[in-house]
């Protein structure tokens, strides 16, 4: 064996050993001597000026010692002096008539039931929980002569406020999004689903952070096997912090390496709300308004609440219109290339005339034309989103029109390129998901590239690679592309056009095995005339 490998392996036992002792100092149990527990957690918040620690005793004559450990700024000092220190310190005669003794079995019990009014008291044994405790807002109360703790619940830290959606605009509809408080999150989905099967299961992610994380769904109509791979990838999760959604949705998705979200993302309660009624599971996270759906599909991305909240003629029309400015997005700048470069025969005289004139004096061919007017667009785009509100959509859109204007008048571009470009931005914004609007952002360029080297070809090619690349893809085991491949007919009466909610009566049979039904309203006769 070479130096090199036992210097390698002596480094993985010791690491080995370290973490062990670290995984023990952290399991440590409190010992039940009060001084010693009370050093230790002293010593270890001592240069945290924001944990606060009172000392006081319990009864007249037989004096008990106690503590609580409680963090300023996450705790309700309020319920901490009013359901804590005054039912503890202000009880003396009833503990005297009592005659409970000091360490008598039943006097920590008598303590957490009969003295605390605080609505939730928990049991721990352990520092490290005790830590969590803590640093989470909650109050350790510590007694003399046990080695169990309460935790009483008094967490209020401030918050912001239940406000309407700033990522997706509602025309019809709640206008209530989700804050950065779970349990926040989770009360709004309660409020929507009044249902005992809608279960929520909490753990925590982040050996620093420990951040709450919290699994939704109905049980009976979600896929058992979906909830298991969902808390079988989480748990698999060994980071040291998870300060946003994103963190979770990229450490659990089905393929890295793709343009395409293959998990859904909102900050609507009623999205989640629909999801979880067709079978889906809910990942709420802890500090973000933003709650992951899962298993997601391709067309729920071209889809909005609103969609089912008016006729189904105009949500109908309003998908396709989606799905047109979809590929005016992706095609527009390389059809344009491929037509004035390589299949002019395919444009009318008159038209093939004008852009000609046009680009009589402009330097370059349309492909790097198109390349510096994207990223322009792109820039003043990321400008105006990282600029602050007063000043950044004036930038934008005074920056757009008077670089495309004096770019025209300067010759360095055509004006046919500017509204092909123009036309293709305000199509980008038609999208409802943020993130699949970015993937076609990226992808555009791609298929420039090719519109410029093989002309329409090179588009045929790139179309059928993201078709193949878009049909090997699953979310959750379900296909991505469903219903469409696999084809199941059943369920396209809500993809690209939407029946009526009469007509909708099962729920997507990939997502949903268990109860497929969901309406069972037969469609209204109509009414005779009266006479």
């Amino acid at each position: 064996m070479s130096l090199f490998h036992i210097i390698k392996k002596n480094a993985k036992r010791k690491t080995m050993q370290s973490s062990e002792n670290e995984d023990a100092i952290s399991n440590e149990l409190l010992t039940g001597v009060f001084s010693e527990d009370l050093q230790r957690i002293t010593k270890t918040f001592e240069k945290s000026s924001d944990v606060g620690f009172r000392e006081f005793t319990i009864g007249n004559e037989e004096k008990t010692k106690a503590a609580i450990v409680y963090t300023d700024g996450l705790a309700n000092k309020t319920s901490i002096q009013t359901f804590i220190l005054d039912t503890l310190m202000n009880e003396p005669k009833q503990l005297e008539n009592r005659k409970e003794t000091l360490y008598s079995s039943t006097f920590f019990d008598w303590v957490k039931n009969s003295i605390l009014t605080v609505s939730t008291i928990l049991e721990i044994k352990d520092f490290e929980s005790l830590y969590i405790n803590v640093l989470s807002g909650n109050t350790v109360i510590l007694i003399e002569g046990y080695k169990v703790a309460l935790v009483a619940s008094t967490a209020d830290w401030e918050e912001r406020a239940i406000s309407e959606p700033t990522a997706e605009t509602v025309v019809r509809g709640p206008r209530e999004s989700f804050t950065e408080n779970i349990r926040t999150n989770t009360a709004l989905i309660r409020r929507k689903i009044k249902d005992s099967n809608l279960l929520c299961e909490q753990k925590q992610i982040g050996r620093v952070t420990k951040t709450d994380i919290a699994v939704m769904y109905i049980s009976g109509i979600v896929n058992d096997k979906v909830v298991e791979e969902v808390h079988t990838r989480l748990d698999r999760i060994d980071i040291d912090g998870i300060l946003e959604s994103g963190y979770i949705e990229e450490l659990i998705q089905d393929v890295t390496f793709t343009p395409f979200p293959t998990i859904y993302n909102t900050e609507r309660p009623d999205v989640i709300a629909a999801g979880l009624l067709e079978g889906r599971v809910a990942i709420l996270i802890d500090g973000t308004p933003f709650v992951l759906l899962a298993p997601s599909l391709f067309i729920q991305n071209f889809q909005v609440p609103e969609d089912y909240y008016q006729r189904a003629d105009i949500s109908s029309f309003l998908r396709i219109l989606r799905i047109v400015c979809f590929l005016i997005s992706l095609l527009g700048p390389s059809f344009y290339i491929a037509a004035t470069t390589y299949h002019q025969e395919m444009l009318p005289t008159s038209l093939l005339v004008s852009l000609a004139a046009q680009r009589e004096g402009v330097p370059f061919p349309a492909f790097v034309e198109a390349i510096i007017m994207e990223i322009t667009f792109e820039i003043l785009r990321e400008a105006g989103i990282r600029m602050p509100r007063a000043v950044g959509q004036t930038v934008s859109i005074v920056g757009a029109l008077v670089l495309g204007q004096a770019a025209v008048e300067a010759g360095i571009v055509s004006a046919s390129m500017v509204i092909v470009v123009s036309i293709t931005a305000i199509s980008n914004f038609v999208f409802p998901a943020y993130n699949m609007a970015i993937s076609i952002r990226m992808l555009r360029f791609g298929m420039m590239m090719l519109a410029a080297s093989f002309g329409l070809y090179g588009i045929t090619v790139g179309i059928l690679a993201l078709l193949l690349h878009l049909n090997s893809l699953r979310s959750f085991g379900v296909p991505y592309m469903a219903p469409f491949s696999p084809l199941i007919k059943e369920d396209i009466k809500d993809t690209i056009f939407r029946l009526p909610i009469k007509y909708l009566v099962t729920r997507p049979r990939l997502i949903s095995q268990n109860n497929n039904k969901r309406n069972t309203t037969p469609p209204s006769s109509k009414p005779e005339p009266r006479k």
